[in-house]
């Protein structure tokens, strides 16, 4: 589902609620998620998981297209954690 998908999703449950604001909840979620990585934060969302952000260390990788060594800083990458109830519906 991509955000215009979710967007349309909401205003359709929601029809008393206009486009407009739909679209700015669902930007000012997002927004506040990013934010919060951003300043190296977590957010929890109870039955859907945690997003938070790890290390991952300096490294020397491989250009694809010239085969050259390329030197990669040490970075913070976001990453997901289902919560036990959704990870339960996944499985099936």
């Amino acid at each position: 589902m991509v955000r215009s998908e979710l967007v349309l999703k909401l205003s359709k449950a929601y029809p008393d609620l206009q486009p407009e604001t739909v679209e700015l909840l669902v930007s000012t979620f997002f927004d506040g998620i990013s934010e919060r990585l951003a300043d190296d934060g977590r957010v929890e969302l109870r039955g859907f998981g945690v997003f938070s952000t790890r290390p991952r260390a300096a490294r020397t990788a491989r250009n694809p297209r010239t085969g050259g060594a390329v030197h990669l800083e040490a970075k913070r990458v976001p990453y997901f954690k289902p919560a036990k109830d959704l990870a339960a519906r996944l499985k099936g």
